[in-house]
């Protein structure tokens, strides 16, 4: 579906994209993340044929965008929260815009079946500089469903969204990656929105891949498990010494309240261990790496 190889983006003497390859097959929504700076929206724009590569090649559908730019862009969309709008245009006019640039047939009964599905209806005739900012990213992904596209290229998509509609939004989008097979390219700071909708995810730090994998590899790698107990506060004493005799991390929180730093490696052989001595143990929790904790590592470590 999306094949890139080698892409480089030089801006003078900076380089905002240095050597990256990656593909999107059918049917996968593949997460690109990355701290302000990386080369996400660089990547993209060069993806949409916006901007040329300094060197590399980018194919969809098996077509260079560089020289079948049109025929690709006729079966592909992008949608970013940062898009505007004629202002002093209807919510309906914009669209109906966008739906004959896209040579969309029955243009109105297209257009008010998204917003059916998007719930947007009562929208449709208001001028779209009224609208707040969740409105706005509504409509704009509106029309990027308009062309019933086969790749897209999602900017934050949920972003300004309330929570309930942002959660409209992404069962939309995993009902037509599952029904229609369509591919994603997906960005957001939203870390739960990208392990829950993401197959694969690449984090880019400063304009180089530094690491991809599916959410659960990327977690698996970030090695860092707590084991959260309460205990007896009379056992404190015994406690801390088993645990310093192993040389595990721990940090007591408070009064028979302890967490003990291991790896996912390791954490069953530390479980087992705990549950053999007697330290009045009456809860216990598991908090494993999450996303963000990745992003973060992976954006203060280099």
């Amino acid at each position: 579906m999306l094949e890139i190889r080698n892409l480089t983006k030089k801006f003078g003497k900076t380089i905002a994209v240095n050597t990256i390859s990656f593909t999107v097959s059918k049917g996968k929504v593949v997460g690109l993340l990355g701290p302000n700076g990386a080369g996400k929206s660089t990547t993209i724009e060069m993806v949409l044929g916006l901007i040329e590569p300094t060197s590399g090649t980018i194919e969809i559908f098996g077509k260079n965008i560089s020289t079948h730019r049109e025929e690709v862009l006729s079966r592909i969309n992008y949608s970013s929260a940062y898009i505007q709008f004629m202002s002093r245009l209807t919510v309906f006019e914009n669209l109906k815009v966008f739906a004959m640039l896209y040579n969309v047939k029955q243009k109105d009964k297209k257009i008010r079946s998204i917003a059916e599905e998007l719930e947007i209806t009562d929208l449709l005739n208001t001028l779209f500089f009224k609208l707040s900012s969740g409105q706005k990213t509504r409509i704009v992904f509106a029309k990027t469903l308009l062309n019933d596209p086969e790749f897209l290229l999602l900017d934050e998509p949920t972003a300004s969204l309330d929570p309930d509609i942002a959660f409209k939004v992404r069962e939309l989008l995993q009902k037509i990656n599952r029904e229609r097979g369509v591919s994603m390219l997906y960005t957001s700071h939203n870390m739960a929105e990208v392990e829950e909708m993401c197959d694969r995810v690449i984090f880019l730090q400063k304009g180089r891949i530094v690491a991809e994998g599916t959410p659960d590899a990327l977690k698996r790698a970030a090695r860092d498990y707590y084991i959260e107990i309460a205990f007896a506060a009379e056992k404190e004493g015994p406690f801390v010494k088993f645990i310093n005799a192993r040389r595990w991390k721990f940090e007591i929180e408070s009064a028979g309240h302890l967490h003990i730093k291991t790896s996912a490696d390791d954490l069953g052989e530390t479980m087992r261990l705990i549950s053999r001595e007697d330290f009045g143990i009456y809860d216990l929790d598991i908090n494993k790496p999450d996303l963000e904790e990745v992003f973060l590592k992976l954006a203060n470590s280099r």
